[in-house]
């Protein structure tokens, strides 16, 4: 096998680059890390929400979201507290500097991936939208069959 034209690989390689050129954004100049930032962006999307939504919708382990949060809550960017219908559960939401930051970084964050697909015309940017919603479909068919 040629690691090189593997698909995964590939895609891989592609999401990693992708992630470092937008990291420079919100990491350098803000000094989040991307789990962190991964937690505003859906905080922002989403308002206040239960830590497994979160979790489910970052894409981060339980462990990695808590640290994120802990950490985003230590520097006055989001409130935790007890989810009323689970007692052991929480609710996450950006506090008035969390959004104010993510107001911030929104256009810088934007302005990458504009840069990055420039290099596509608009029906190749349809094409790609569409061919990464059927793949994800059909990763998502084969992990529910296990």
């Amino acid at each position: 096998m040629d690691l090189q034209t593997f698909f995964p690989y590939r895609l891989a390689r592609l999401a990693e680059a992708v992630s470092q050129a937008t990291a420079q954004v919100y990491g350098e100049r803000f000094h989040l890390s991307r789990d962190e930032w991964r937690v505003l962006a859906a905080l922002a999307d989403q308002g206040e929400v239960k830590t497994t939504q979160l979790i489910a919708t970052t894409t981060l382990d339980k462990m990695r979201a808590s640290r994120a949060i802990t950490r985003l809550e230590d520097e006055g960017l989001v409130a935790r507290s007890t989810d009323p219908e689970d007692g052991r559960g929480h609710l996450v939401k950006l506090k008035p500097a969390g959004q104010a930051l993510v107001r911030k970084i929104v256009p810088m964050v934007r302005a990458r991936e504009a840069f990055l697909l420039e290099a596509l015309s608009a029906q190749e940017r349809d094409v790609l939208d569409r061919a990464l919603d059927r793949v994800h479909e059909r990763a998502a068919q084969l992990v529910q069959q296990g």
